[in-house]
């Protein structure tokens, strides 16, 4: 199938299909004229390119894993399990920083709320 009919068959772009095969995640083979040619074997390993960007995996990353997916193996499966858990080790402490963020925003938005108050009193008073 042509990248068109892989697009429409996956839901992703023809630009993020293109994306892909540019960071070496997906391969196709071309026709004479130049035309990308994907099998339907494709269509799956699009569908699991989005679930890894979804959980905010980047192509470097994804790059990674991919061993584990084209070559199985227990060291390939090791390796990709470390990393995803590095992944997410830092996944966490991100986290963990927007939550003080976020947390030092409330106090800023109370103490704005509470200066505000002093305006309705001597605007009343």
């Amino acid at each position: 199938m042509r990248i068109g009919e892989l697009s429409s068959r996956t839901g992703v772009s023809v630009r993020s299909l293109r994306y892909y095969e540019e960071q070496g995640l997906l391969t196709s083979t071309r026709s004479p004229s130049g035309q990308r040619h994907y099998t339907p074997a494709d269509i799956d390993r699009v569908a699991f390119l989005q679930r890894l960007y979804a959980a905010g995996l980047s192509s470097r990353t994804i790059a990674e894993l991919l061993p584990c997916v084209d070559s199985p193996s227990e060291e390939n499966s090791d390796a990709a399990l470390h990393r995803m858990t590095q992944e997410r080790d830092r996944l966490s402490t991100h986290i963990t920083d927007l939550i003080h963020t976020r947390n030092a925003l409330d106090d800023l938005i109370t103490a704005n709320r509470e200066h505000r108050k002093g305006f309705r009193c001597r605007a009343v008073g």
